[in-house]
């Protein structure tokens, strides 16, 4: 970049369109160049009639302006499930287009941002996600960069094995769900009402519910025949994961199923647990006693990893231990069962 200054008083003949100011201007008509402006043929006489001295800069060969960089960087971090917005103020958003489980590659994230002036921002990784809303941001952090940078940036991610931003759909399932705990029937009522409001947001539906006693053999049985009736998802309700002798958990076996964790380093829904029929991976995830009501447990972080096809992990369960304090100030990480696309605008 060339930097200049535009003196009204001794350029009067200066050829100044094209050109980048660096500052915020207010015309003489009472209209705004905002800082990084492409100086346009319909501006110059008013520029000319400024008080001020105003800083400005041509951009050499090889140079491209921020709007142009902000858009080419969106689109090299907006994978499936997002789309870029066009530029605001240079920041050029990008939102999702689907409803589904936001995933972040923060390595690849990091990357870009060590070429500086690049600014990649995300939100958090494995964030539910609805239509319009706004997960990442790209700008630079001058009026504008060497090509040279963007094409290293488009290399690097090249060679990774996937992209940086995508969202993955949530995939429709039939589920059934297995209550050994004695309800009455208002508690009942009110149990199917949430269940089915959760599952519903995310495109599938309940198969059944069945309230057993807590006998082993009884769980293992009504199990076998929601798979048969074509259930693809299990949940759980009721029970003691603290009880060696808990029916549902002593189930598994005889569904071929092993545990993948028991407990979860979180609160509340601390008594949170996860089976797996390991011939089809298909999971089988327990409502502990308060997520059988409330919108904000732990089921409630893990449901949207299932109902997005991925394979949850002991791993990944270990890992909510960081942030696992889930109180009131923590409920933008859950899903909003009660919409279905966001009315976001872009700042200005």
């Amino acid at each position: 970049m060339r930097p200049f200054v535009i003196d009204p008083t001794t350029t009067a003949s200066l050829v100044i369109a094209g050109a980048v100011i660096t500052q915020s201007v207010r015309l003489p008509d009472g209209s705004r160049l905002r800082k990084g402006q492409v100086i346009a043929e319909s501006d110059v006489q008013s520029l000319r009639q400024h008080e001020h001295p105003i800083h400005a800069v041509r951009l050499e060969p090889g140079e491209v302006h921020e709007d142009e960089a902000g858009r080419r960087l969106a689109n090299m971090i907006a994978g499936p499930g997002l789309a870029a917005r066009d530029p605001i103020q240079s920041r050029v958003n990008v939102a999702a287009t689907v409803k589904g489980l936001l995933r972040v590659d923060a390595e690849a994230v990091h990357l870009i941002n060590r070429h500086a002036p690049v600014g990649i921002f995300t939100v958090l990784d494995r964030l539910p996600v609805v239509p319009d809303k706004i997960v990442a941001g790209a700008k630079i952090a001058t009026v504008a960069m060497e090509v040279r940078l963007l094409d290293e940036i488009e290399l690097l991610l090249a060679e990774r094995s996937g992209p940086v931003l995508e969202v993955k759909p949530y995939v429709p399932h039939v589920v059934g769900v297995v209550v050994t705990e004695g309800l009455a029937e208002k508690l009942r009522g009110r149990f199917e009402t949430s269940v089915r409001a959760k599952i519903g947001w995310y495109g599938s539906e309940i198969l059944r519910f069945e309230y057993l006693p807590n006998r082993h053999e009884a769980v293992a049985t009504a199990m076998r025949r929601l798979l048969d009736d074509g259930a693809s998802l299990l949940l759980t309700a009721g029970g003691n994961m603290m009880d060696p002798l808990d029916a549902t958990i002593l189930a598994m076996p005889d569904l071929g199923a092993s545990i993948v964790r028991l407990g979860a380093p979180a609160h509340p829904g601390s008594m949170f647990w996860l089976a797996e029929i390991v011939d089809s991976a298909m999971p089988i995830v327990n409502l502990a006693s308060c997520s059988m009501y409330s919108k904000a447990t732990v089921a409630d972080l893990v449901l949207p990893w299932v109902m997005a096809d991925e394979r949850v992990s002991d791993e990944d369960v270990a890992s909510l231990g960081y942030g696992g304090l889930l109180d009131r100030d923590m409920g933008w990480r859950f899903p909003n069962y009660d919409v279905d696309t966001v009315d976001e605008p872009d700042e200005v």
